[in-house]
């Protein structure tokens, strides 16, 4: 590969947490998790991406995201290019236009590989080498989206149709040499429609995994979506370093539609072709696919460490909490998945339902259809562990080296008890160390801060009571983390 073939991955990282609930939630969505190993999806998607003939990634994102995204890339040992912080979500678009703009600006002749954070490659060196392969084409000006082999009637994806059969058919089969023509881009269909373009071979499931030359999209944009792009340049032009953070600036930002780069450009580009990938993919769409996905035993069951199965068949058992066991008994084509805060049961063939539990939820302003058990902050995180009307306990981990704001509350008192690691407590105008099995009292409406001095993590159990224990009682003096 040249010099100038070099492709720079852009990983968009954002959705909406709901198909995967109750482990996947708005504030914590699927490519955060560890669902398959030991590595999460979007680790996962930086690390099939590195290597000879990739450049260092950039990554898109929200600001509730962005230091999810530094520690985890920080546990892989990844460094990126940039991290985009998009003021608000408007759909792939913009977020693919803005990571354009911004490597026009580094490189002319970049080639920019658009890829989500929370897919599954059963094979990445084959993805590798697809992707690859398809670099001629892209150099030449097209637009190369890349398609999945289908492997059953699937009513839940788009479909790119090609002009010709399918080069080569089976999982495991040798990479087209080069991508190839596209007819048309097809909606997600019903499901006789989908059975009718499984039989006539010359369908693909459309991945949403996009290869191009930075020039060739921008063009693209101009020519198809130009109402966009304005905006765009001006939410680049403006943006500001934040830490390592790139901030797009809010007000053209908010001026921006929200649209795919499917609706946006690809459906009316005549510069496109397909890359067929077939070596086994998926996006974890439902509890159904991690299923699929996580190698059954013998008797078709997938259990989590904390769960166990007694004379069941084809279900999945997961339990999220080491205090906390999930057993099934008699279970057949089942999901059941425990959290601390939150059960969901239901048959695998209605494992994409679970959307409607979330929105059910959302009606009755239950706050775990967003929020998940472990609020992650820059410094570490949090979590409730008994809740009443005038007391709270935490457990709170504060990383090495990290630090909490200088702050104080209006409504609260607190009681912190260290159980693991050394804390270094601000309280007022005095500053000690305090180590495991000791314990502080702050005061309300005392300036306080809590840091980890050591290498390791630190924990403490924190007490809250007072008339008022929200996470907005709260006044920062000092913030390393600009808050």
């Amino acid at each position: 590969m040249t010099e100038t073939s070099i492709i720079h991955p852009v990983i968009l990282c954002g959705g909406s947490g709901t198909r995967l609930w109750p482990l996947s939630r708005k504030s914590y969505p699927k490519q955060f998790s560890a669902l398959l190993g030991e590595e999460s999806l979007f680790q996962k998607s930086v690390g099939r991406l590195t290597g000879e003939g990739f450049a260092r990634p950039v990554i898109v994102t929200g600001d509730p995201f962005r230091f999810i995204v530094t520690e985890q890339l920080a546990a892989i040992e990844q460094d990126p290019a940039a991290i985009l912080i998009e003021p608000q979500s408007k759909n792939t678009a913009p977020a693919v236009l803005a990571a354009a703009l911004y490597l026009s600006e580094k490189d002319p002749d970049a080639l920019m590989l658009v890829a989500p954070s929370d897919h599954v490659f059963r094979n990445e060196e084959a993805f590798r080498k697809t992707v690859k392969a398809a670099v001629p084409a892209a150099l030449s000006g097209d637009l190369v989206t890349f398609g999945i082999q289908p492997t059953k009637p699937e009513t839940g994806y788009g479909y790119l149709e090609l002009t010709g059969a399918i080069a080569a058919g089976k999982e495991g089969a040798e990479i087209p040499s080069e991508p190839q023509p596209l007819r048309r881009f097809v909606e997600k269909p019903d499901f006789e429609t989908a059975k009718a373009m499984l039989a006539a071979g010359s369908f693909l499931w459309n991945a949403g995994i996009f290869l191009f030359s930075v020039k060739a999209i921008l063009k693209a944009f101009g020519l198809h979506a130009p109402g966009l792009v304005p905006q765009c340049e001006a939410s680049i032009k403006e943006a500001h370093m934040d830490l390592a953070f790139l901030r797009l600036a809010p007000d053209p930002w908010a001026e921006l539609e929200d649209i795919s780069i499917d609706y946006a450009v690809m459906e009316k580009a005549d510069n496109l072709s397909v890359m067929p990938f077939f070596a086994g993919w998926s996006d974890l769409g439902s509890w159904e696919a991690v299923w699929q996905e996580s190698k059954p035993d013998e008797e078709g069951n997938v259990v989590s460490d904390h769960a166990q199965a007694i004379d069941c068949k084809d279900s999945l058992l997961r339990s999220e909490s080491e205090g906390q066991e999930l057993v099934g008994i008699g279970l057949d084509n089942l999901v059941a998945i425990a959290m601390p805060d939150a059960v969901v049961v239901a048959p695998k063939s209605q494992s994409q339902r679970i959307k409607e539990a979330v929105s059910a939820l959302k009606a009755k302003q239950a706050r775990q259809a967003t929020d998940f058990p472990r609020d992650h902050r820059p410094w570490g995180w949090f979590e409730s562990l008994a809740i009443s009307e005038r007391f709270q306990v935490k457990r709170i981990v504060v990383h090495p080296g990290a630090a909490l704001s200088l702050q104080s509350h209006h409504h609260r008192a607190e009681h912190w008890i260290v159980v693991a690691g050394t804390a270094r407590i601000t309280i007022g105008e005095e500053v000690k160390l305090v180590t495991e099995n000791e314990s502080v009292y702050i005061p309300l409406g005392t300036i306080h801060r809590l840091e980890n001095p050591g290498k390791v993590p630190m924990v403490l159990i924190e007490v809250q009571t007072g008339a008022y224990l929200g996470e907005d009682d709260i006044i920062r003096y000092d913030d390393v983390y600009h808050r």
